[in-house]
């Protein structure tokens, strides 16, 4: 049997597959794609040269519109503030009130005002996350970072 330039192609398609299968990275299937078109160009009769651009042409396209199709969705929120997993993250607590700690003023709001407050019986350390300064009052859990609740209005 003569290996002609498309069976080479169809082999590393094929070798590309594999190792997909193996590690799982999606983008090796892009471009076995790739090989694919490479293999096409060769059934055509096409110089090596064009078999290499049809080859990298099919298969950055392909990587450029998956990665593209992948980035464009809504990604799950974080555990720690997402409330599916955990049931506290919505509920309201009250503040009697808030703690200013000079040393990081120039931090953001989580880390400059904190507080003791009680939920569920037990007292909790907290951090304001939302804009601007906090008063006492009535706020929301909308994370848990370990320990702390992390607060909003």
């Amino acid at each position: 049997m003569e290996w002609i330039y498309a069976n080479i192609w169809w082999v590393v398609c094929g070798g590309l597959i594999v190792v997909e299968l193996v590690t799982g990275t999606f983008f090796l299937l892009m471009l076995a794609l790739g090989c694919a078109g490479g293999a096409v160009a060769a059934h055509l009769d096409l110089p090596i040269t064009w078999q290499f651009v049809a080859a990298a042409v099919v298969g950055g396209a392909a990587v450029v519109f998956w990665y593209h199709r992948r980035s464009g969705r809504a990604r799950p929120a974080p555990a720690s503030s997402n409330p599916d997993a955990i049931l506290d993250i919505g509920q309201a607590v009250d503040v009697d009130h808030w703690d200013v700690d000079l040393r990081v003023a120039d931090s953001s709001p989580k880390d400059k005002y904190s507080a003791k407050v009680k939920y569920r019986g037990a007292e909790w350390q907290a951090g304001f996350i939302g804009t601007g300064t906090p008063a006492a009052g009535r706020f929301v859990i909308r994370a848990i970072e370990g320990s702390r609740l992390l607060l909003d209005h």
